[in-house]
């Protein structure tokens, strides 16, 4: 109820979504509840959700897929999730979806966790180099031997060129800095 009553508020921007010419894409209103799916059900992969999309009749309903209703290829579900992710329409959904829970109660404000963690990218030290620096790493071979001793390596003059979003985080004092991403999740404890 809380996620057709959203869709509902957002009806006209998903209008706008919608291309007057080309091929058909997927409706962003059932992009949304796919991804939906994903987070309730921990569902780890696109092609583990199209699988369940298949067979699954109650996935299939939640979605708005009639049960003769061909299933998305999972790299067309991707690129067009990508794209509706980019743009503010998700976010003004679950805007949607948290204003719903406040207005019947179901937030507390006193009672929540934070927690926050760093995600290690898969993405080498020796991919971080200056900003300005194109060629391949110095060295000779193709995977040249780097010391970074002594270098002052920071955010703005420097960046992965294999994965330019990482950045070089430590979790502690002591620790060595390693190309990560940092995780942050809050929770409201008392209605989760």
């Amino acid at each position: 109820q809380l996620v057709d009553t959203a869709l509902l508020a957002l009806d006209e921007d998903f209008d706008a979504l919608y291309a007057e010419a080309g091929r058909d894409s997927i409706p962003p209103e059932k992009l949304l509840r796919a991804q939906l799916l994903m987070v309730f059900y921990t569902i780890r992969s696109e092609r583990q959700l199209m699988e369940q999309l298949d067979y699954n009749l109650l996935f299939r309903w939640f979605v708005g897929f009639s049960i003769e209703d061909p299933v998305w290829h999972h790299s067309t579900f991707t690129k067009n999730r990508d794209r509706l992710l980019e743009g503010d329409i998700a976010r003004r959904f679950f805007a949607q979806v948290l204003a719903q829970a406040d207005q019947a109660h179901l937030l507390s404000k006193e009672h929540f966790s934070v927690d926050g963690t760093v995600l290690e990218a898969w993405a080498s030290h020796k991919s971080y180099r200056p900003k300005d620096d194109e060629g391949p790493p110095k060295g000779g071979s193709r995977n040249p031997s780097v010391d970074f001793r002594g270098q002052k390596r920071k955010r703005d003059t420097h960046e992965s060129k294999t994965d330019p979003d990482a950045f070089m985080y430590r979790k502690s004092s002591g620790v060595a800095a390693k190309l990560s991403y940092l995780g942050h999740i809050l929770m409201e404890n008392r209605h989760g």
